[in-house]
């Protein structure tokens, strides 16, 4: 009797582990077996510190494999804007982009309606390794404008113009960008560190 309660159990278990394993007509992972990222503060105000000491304004901290596309992750950080710069809206034709706001404020301008379209060098750090293929653009018709202060996120279509109309101190951000054709190399924590480590080049 025992020996026949045992040979149920493990009929039992062995169905039970059966129905746990993934059917393989169910949808599947579209990243398999992924490793999580884990990005410390600390590594994000680095990149804030060096922004203000070495004068840049976008920096990217990783780029991420997560299957079917890309995330990038980056810290921006701009100065005091009177009045938008000449030529200064930008659109990217692949990657969309979010902004998480940390600290100061600034006005946003969104829209697709960019008058003068000058396509963005090919060769340019922010194309090549941030944000992929674009252009500038003088004005954004018909724009969505947005005072933006710490909290507020702004989600950013591929293809949608974005122009900082007016920064009245310094606006710094998280930017958060998704890069479904994989236009832009994937960065390391160790890369990331390297890149922290000393002066960067421009």
């Amino acid at each position: 009797m025992k020996y026949l309660i045992g040979i149920a159990l493990l009929s039992i278990s062995s169905l039970v582990f059966a129905q746990a394993k993934v059917n393989p007509t169910d949808p599947q992972p579209t990243c398999h077996m992924c490793p999580g990222t884990f990005i410390p503060v600390d590594e994000l105000n680095a990149y804030t510190k060096k922004a203000i000491q070495e004068g840049h304004i976008d920096q990217q901290v990783r780029d991420i494999d997560i299957g079917k596309a890309r995330v990038g992750i980056g810290m921006v950080y701009r100065g005091k804007l009177d009045a938008p710069n000449p030529d200064s809206v930008a659109e990217h034709d692949q990657i969309s982009e979010v902004y998480h706001i940390i600290s100061g404020s600034g006005t946003l301008v969104l829209g697709p309606d960019i008058t003068n379209r000058q396509r963005r060098p090919a060769t340019q750090r922010t194309v090549v390794e941030f944000n992929g293929p674009g252009n500038n653009g003088s004005e954004i018709l018909n724009g969505i404008s947005r005072k933006l202060q710490p909290g507020d996120v702004v989600v950013i279509p591929a293809g949608t113009g974005h122009w900082f109309t007016e920064i009245p101190d310094h606006i710094n951000y998280l930017m958060i960008r998704f890069d479904p054709d994989k236009v832009t190399p994937l960065k390391s924590e160790a890369q990331s560190l390297n890149y922290l480590s000393k002066p960067a080049s421009r």
